[in-house]
């Protein structure tokens, strides 16, 4: 929370902490500053949270709950961690319970581990290794390096699905470079649905999640502000949430996501201006 000690002892540098947020309201706050309609932050990237706009009155914990010159804060829902209590048991896989056994926080953030980058990458490669063991794939012959945990990246996910129907250029690159060079086109189509599986089930997780904030908030209008590196770079992941979050919201409501730039960053500066402006 305080800069390093070095900096910090500088006597030509004086610094002083004015505000603290993570990136989900850095991104928020940066989409809010071009779009007024911004109320949902979202990050989709090695992680994943979420943070909204909440009426104060709705805020009972909160110090100003009864201060009638705040009408709104921001709320932080740490959404990685739903489903700690068993909520989302009905939709985890052996997978899923595989990579939480062999993870440094067993038995929670179970939803971040189910749609985020850390995770998207190892859960195909399971699902690849068990059908490869059961002769469903590559002929039952695999490799060392795809039977190694973590060697199946989740950028590959996001290469294999760029390949246009039909052709199997990127998947091929990614399955030589696993050593698996005598994989069939049936293999490339298999593995490309496996990522499918994996990334979708990823992005109707995380529209659900936005689904309910939007419909809580109930209003006319609302812009998600979206950052990670999931988001950006996966070629379906947008129109997958799209498609998704329409099913899930209210027809009279309206939204749309908006890519943040540099959320973290320009979020954190428009925070700090406004602390600073309102401290003096």
């Amino acid at each position: 929370l305080y800069p390093p000690q070095p900096l910090h002892d500088t006597q030509d540098v004086q610094i002083e902490i004015c505000a603290i947020l993570n990136d989900t309201t850095g991104t928020l706050m940066s989409c809010a500053w071009k779009n007024h309609n911004c109320r949902i932050g979202l990050i989709v990237g090695t992680g994943s949270n979420a943070c909204y706009v909440e009426k104060v009155e709705n805020c009972e914990m909160f110090d100003g709950y009864k201060d009638p010159n705040k009408e709104h804060v921001l709320i932080n829902t740490e959404w990685g961690a739903f489903g700690d209590n068993g909520a989302l048991d009905f939709v985890r896989t052996e997978y899923d319970r595989e990579i939480d056994h062999f993870s440094i926080n067993k038995g929670r953030q179970i939803q971040e581990k189910m749609i985020s980058g850390m995770y998207m990458g190892e859960l195909a490669r399971l699902a690849i290794v068990k059908f490869t063991k059961a002769g469903l794939l590559f002929g039952g012959v695999g490799s060392d390096i795809l039977f190694k945990r973590g060697q199946f990246f989740t950028k590959y996910v996001s290469e294999i699905e760029s390949d246009k129907p039909g052709t199997y250029s990127y998947c091929r690159d990614v399955l030589d470079e696993l050593g698996l060079e005598h994989a069939t086109d049936e293999d490339c189509a298999n593995v490309r649905y496996i990522c499918e599986c994996v990334s979708s089930r990823a992005a109707h997780l995380v529209s659900a999640g936005i689904a309910a904030l939007i419909n809580k908030m109930d209003e006319k209008s609302v812009t998600v502000g979206v950052d990670g590196s999931v988001y950006r770079f996966h070629p379906k992941f947008h129109d997958l949430m799209v498609q998704k979050i329409r099913q899930f919201v209210k027809p009279d409501i309206s939204f749309d996501l908006m890519l943040s730039e540099d959320g973290s960053g320009r979020g954190a500066a428009l925070v700090a201006a406004v602390a600073c402006r309102e401290a003096h």
